[in-house]
């Protein structure tokens, strides 16, 4: 075709991105674009700014590529009808995504396309392998991590694309202005940005055979910290994974990446993930306490490993994976209260906060999720003593 539009979502990468590379080898001239979402926007100060500086980067990539990002806000539905007709494209590439919301996007952009005579794909590149593609014999997707992870590894990953040689946006392309950066709340804050994401994979990668050995230590801090760049795709789960598999002893931190494919196939099976208890016969009899609640979303609770935490997560936007387990056991195990509420606590900070494994993540941890020991819960004592020894991670953050 001549023309192509492709609509940028959560894949703010130019590495390994299934749905530009497909525009840039079949259209003459391909149009990119981002549209910022009202829907989606002040859900979290932190996400907002983080997702501003991975569009800052974005487009500062390609004009490196003598090419633009063009830059809208409102429905992107509509904004991607209305650009493809302004330059008269033929076909619209975007990622697909597993959220209720996202893969409502995904039928009214189809929808509109076939009003519109345009020709609209999804492509893969979210995920390592795509959500819906392992079944269970019997099932619709695996509801157990093990199986999943056997399944996994003997399947057949697709091949990363290669970096488009060239991006040839057509002339005169009203491109847009950035809006101002959002301030964020947390003050420590990573940066967002494919370039970012890029210099952190290379500094990080070579400690891949400590991990098994590191990433529990709290206060060592020693795992990747890329969970906010794949969250909003300014890295590839693919990549990442290839990178880690020329390393020595990768395994653990490779079965980190099959549990976000995990919770992915979780959620597109089970939309309702962040709303509904998703273990059948779950028990919920959740503590109606507000002070408990606000004790421990502001650190006060007097337990210095879950006050540590949470005082981390809000001065970052980002909590160790350990201390996330205890904080959240915290609430639901020792207070009783509603997992709900601290999802939507930690989805208010974290700049790694996606519907898939913040939800379920909790609900593993509550009980109500994919956990087969429901009733398990962690001792904040015993997970300081074995995870924190001698006390800096708690001496850092509360």
């Amino acid at each position: 075709m001549r023309t192509a539009v492709v609509l940028f979502t959560r894949d703010l990468r130019l590495h390994d991105n299934p749905a530009l590379a497909a525009a840039c080898a079949n259209a003459e001239r391909v149009v990119p674009l981002f549209v910022f979402d009202p829907v989606l926007a002040g859900r979290s100060p932190n996400r907002d700014r983080f997702l501003h500086q991975c569009v800052a980067d974005l487009r500062a990539l390609l004009r490196d590529r003598d090419s633009d990002l063009v830059v809208r806000q409102g429905d992107p539905v509509a904004e991607t009808i209305r650009l493809a007709g302004e330059v008269g494209a033929e076909g619209v590439a975007a990622a697909a995504d597993v959220s209720a919301y996202a893969r409502r996007r995904e039928r009214r952009l189809l929808a509109e396309g076939e009003r519109h005579e345009l020709s609209v794909r999804f492509f893969p590149g979210l995920t390592i392998v795509d959500p819906g593609v392992l079944k269970p014999g019997g099932g619709d997707h695996y509801r157990v991590f093990s199986p999943y992870h056997r399944a996994w590894l003997a399947a057949k990953w697709r091949e990363p694309v290669a970096l488009p040689k060239k991006v040839p946006l057509p002339s005169g392309v009203a491109v847009g202005r950035l809006p101002a950066e959002p301030a964020g709340e947390s003050p420590d804050a990573a940066r967002g940005g494919e370039t970012e994401a890029r210099q952190r994979l290379r500094g990080w990668i070579g400690e891949v055979e400590h991990y098994d050995d590191g990433h529990n230590d709290l206060a060592g801090d020693r795992t990747s910290r890329l969970s906010p760049y794949l969250r909003f795709g300014a890295l590839s789960p693919l990549e990442v994974a290839h990178a880690a598999l020329g390393k020595p002893a990768h395994d653990p931190f490779v079965r980190q990446l099959c549990w976000r494919d995990f919770y992915y196939q979780v959620a597109y099976a089970f939309p309702e993930i962040g709303r509904k208890a998703y273990r059948r016969g779950a028990t919920e009899g959740w503590q109606d306490d507000d002070a408990g609640f606000r004790r421990w979303a502001e650190g006060r609770t007097g337990v210095p490993i879950v006050d540590a935490g949470m005082h981390q997560l809000r001065r970052e936007g980002w909590m160790h994976n350990r201390a996330r387990l205890v904080t959240a056991s915290y609430l639901t195990k020792d207070l009783g209260i509603d997992w709900r509420r601290g999802q939507n606590e930690f989805y208010r900070w974290l700049i790694d906060g996606d519907l898939p494994n913040n939800s379920g993540n909790w609900q593993w941890v509550a009980g109500t999720g994919n956990d087969t020991r429901p009733y398990r819960k962690f001792n904040p004592e015993r997970q300081r003593e074995r995870y924190d020894p001698d006390g800096s991670y708690v001496e850092r953050y509360a």
